[in-house]
């Protein structure tokens, strides 16, 4: 095993890291074949330094980066320009979200010599082989390459049977980056693990960026494995609470109970993600045994109480705004508390109605709030997903609304603002629009303090909902400076962009 892999995960956060689980998937997959190291940008200091340093010893061929959009994005493009500029015969393989919804960009700054488009755990052991042995990449499917001047995207794999795939090679990670630094305190718990139970979703939203690349289709672990490997995290280091980061965790009611029934004795709290559709079709007994076993919080994508909005976004189930509100009601009665995303701002035929949206989303999730005060709202802005073919992206193409045409345009601010749906740059949304969206969502914050902001004591979440309480009973949201200095004072977090 003499030839060398750098696998790097770019800075995302800088509070709290978690187990960068997706590059240690693709340790797996080379784990025995190839040597390999990661180094975490979340856990270092000078990361890229760090990684020059590997790479001048001369052992290391190839690199390989994942991308989430959003905060990654800046340390990922200015690394990766730097190894390539410094090691120019270093093979540069991308993968992640960004780089595969925005590949046309990635592949053509000609730094990123392939991309892996959805899961590496056949392709990127693949593609190595292929460059080891300088043969053809046309026959490796889950790759985005150039060929000259012309793009090839090859054919996407099946997704494999989870419980077929090595488990994840925490020993190793131990000894570049300790794993119980990774496992931080948070609404959950003390010491919280990232795990991720399975890949992709069977719906087909047409804001999200999962739908491109796993085309609706899903795989999950077995609640054995899941419970297997969050047993050994538990005994090993001391792991009390998890975060399932599946795109969605609740898929499946069968094995949702059976790891709920596993992890039941074992004292332990879990948020995942899930579809207000799926589980409400989930039987009352489900519900409580998923509660008597830790399960605290669901993140819900509840989007828009508008069913019109509902069909455009394509969300490929059931979901109304009566049920949106029904479903929030009867997560109370079981004390798991529903965690509802919006997306304000969507595209429409003319800006009056684009505010009336606007408009009739504020409305309706101050009824979410009348149905179950403990609901959680997040409030995003819309940004257009690269959803080749959906009447919503038409729209914002229609619009005027492009993506920008060089790799380090990403770089600007607001670009990567874009990506954590704070600041859109869309050209149907104006400053009014904006102002109004994220002045009532101080107004919410302050009224409906989150209970995943741990460093809040109970004086002064009555403080602050006290000085909000006439703003929201009277839907006075402009200016809210008053609540924004006692936001900044305290740092209140934000789960849209700081999770818990």
């Amino acid at each position: 095993m003499s030839t060398q892999v750098l696998l790097f995960n770019p800075r995302a956060t800088n509070y709290k890291a978690r187990i960068p689980n997706s590059v240690l998937q693709v340790a797996a997959s080379v784990d025995g074949k190839y040597d390999w190291v990661i180094v975490d940008g979340n856990a270092e200091v000078n990361a890229e330094q760090k990684i020059i340093d590997y790479l001048s010893s001369g052992n290391f061929k190839y690199f390989g980066c994942t991308i989430m959009p959003g905060p990654q994005l800046k340390q990922a493009i200015l690394v990766t320009k730097k190894v390539h500029e410094l090691f120019p015969d270093v093979k540069i393989i991308w993968g992640g979200y960004f780089a595969a919804n925005q590949y046309k960009v990635v592949i053509n700054s000609g730094w990123v010599d392939a991309i892996i488009n959805g899961p590496g755990d056949l392709a990127f052991p693949r593609l190595l082989d292929a460059f080891e042995n300088n043969s053809p990449l046309d026959s490796i499917h889950n790759l985005i390459f150039k060929n000259g001047n012309e793009i090839i995207i090859t054919a996407k794999d099946a997704l494999l049977e989870q419980d077929t795939l090595p488990d994840l090679p925490y020993e190793k990670l131990h000894s570049f980056h300790s794993l119980e630094k990774y496992l931080g305190k948070s609404y959950l718990g003390k010491k919280t693990i990232a795990y991720h139970s399975s890949f992709g979703c069977p719906f087909t939203c047409s804001f999200c960026a999962v739908v491109p690349i796993y085309e609706a289709k899903w795989k999950g672990q077995s609640a054995e494995k899941i419970y297997r490997h969050i047993k050994y995290l538990k005994e090993n280091f001391g792991a009390d609470a998890i975060e399932f980061h599946d795109n969605n965790f609740f898929v499946n009611e069968k094995r949702t109970v059976e790891f709920a029934q596993l992890i039941k004795n074992e004292n332990m709290v879990w948020w995942g993600e899930g579809r207000i559709d799926t589980i409400d079709k989930y039987k009352a007994e489900s519900l409580v045994v998923m509660r008597e076993a830790g399960c605290k919080m669901i993140f819900f994508g509840a989007e828009t109480g508008n069913d019109e909005i509902l069909k455009k976004m394509d969300k490929g189930g059931k979901q109304t705004g009566a049920q949106i509100l029904s479903f929030a009601a009867r997560m109370k009665k079981f004390n798991i508390i529903p965690e509802y995303s919006f997306v304000l701002g969507t595209p429409a035929d003319t800006p009056q109605q684009v505010m009336k949206q606007i408009d009739e989303d504020i409305a309706f999730i101050m009824k979410v709030k009348e149905a179950n005060p403990d609901t959680e709202i997040i409030i995003y802005v819309y940004s257009p997903v690269p959803t080749e073919g959906s009447e919503m992206y038409k729209q914002v193409l229609k619009s005027g609304f492009r993506f920008p045409e060089k790799l380090e345009d990403w770089l600007n601010d607001s670009w990567q603002n874009f990506d954590l749906r704070k600041n859109p740059l869309t050209p149907w949304l104006t400053p009014e629009m904006i102002d109004k969206i994220k002045n009532f969502e101080t107004v919410l914050n302050g009224y409906y303090p989150t209970v995943s902001d741990i460093r809040m004591n109970s004086s002064q979440r009555k403080l602050i909902r006290t000085v909000s309480s006439i703003r929201y009973k009277n839907k006075w949201y402009s200016y809210p400076y008053e609540v924004k200095v006692l936001q900044k004072l305290w740092k209140y977090r934000q789960p849209e962009t700081e999770g818990f």
